[in-house]
């Protein structure tokens, strides 16, 4: 993909969602964390289930705790991997605590020092919390920069390194939402919707043709 096709991939998406956003839904940079975290190997609408009625009563590190693990457990149980994320997410809320004065910190490193946190995770929260011209690559956005040839690679650092450098500055803000939206409803893993897809004509996948 050149560079042409580049601006013109990102001018159609941003023409048909000019205001993307997540969907996950939070109400605070707390519960996007925490939401996030728990979204590892679900789905988003299967989290959202889980966390409307969680944040109601834990809204904050300090209600997280307070609710304690195997509280947390019955409201994030029908999650997969709970077990887990709910130990990880009762540890975080100890460090924003005892670190961070209860606050999700602004700064990569403190982020992914936190338990359940890598790079993706913490990429989400500074882009969608913050601002930050990051890049979240999941396995949307790792496919769709393989298929379509935007940023071909072979790990997702490689994928996200490369997105940094080929996606035009204006329209870095919001390039995670509109990659991970293409890849979770038009191009998909197993049978990619090309025959629907309106940026078809920037794309390299050399079997669009049969999609």
């Amino acid at each position: 993909m050149n560079a042409a096709q580049v601006e013109s991939f990102f001018a159609t998406l941003k023409a048909a969602n000019p205001h993307p956003s997540s969907e996950l839904q939070y109400a605070s940079v707390f519960e996007l964390l925490a939401a996030v975290l728990l979204s590892a190997q679900a789905t988003d609408v299967g989290v959202n289930k889980a966390t409307r009625r969680l944040f109601v009563v834990a809204p904050s590190p300090q209600k997280m705790l307070a609710l304690g693990e195997a509280g947390l457990i019955e409201h994030i149980k029908t999650i997969g991997l709970f077990r887990s994320k709910a130990r990880h997410l009762m540890e975080t809320c100890r460090l924003l605590i005892e670190r961070h004065g209860g606050r999700v910190p602004r700064d990569r490193a403190a982020l992914e020092a936190l338990p359940g946190v890598g790079r993706k995770t913490a990429n989400v929260v500074l882009n969608v919390a913050f601002g930050e011209p990051t890049l979240a690559v999941d396995t949307h956005i790792f496919r769709i920069g393989n298929r379509t040839g935007l940023a071909p690679g072979k790990t997702p650092l490689d994928v996200e390194l490369k997105l940094l450098k080929r996606v035009p500055p204006h329209y870095l803000h919001d390039a995670h939402h509109w990659l991970i939206l293409h890849g979770r409803y038009v191009c998909q893993a197993r049978k990619p919707r090309c025959g629907e897809c309106a940026v078809a004509a920037a794309c390299g996948y050399a079997d669009k043709a049969a999609a």
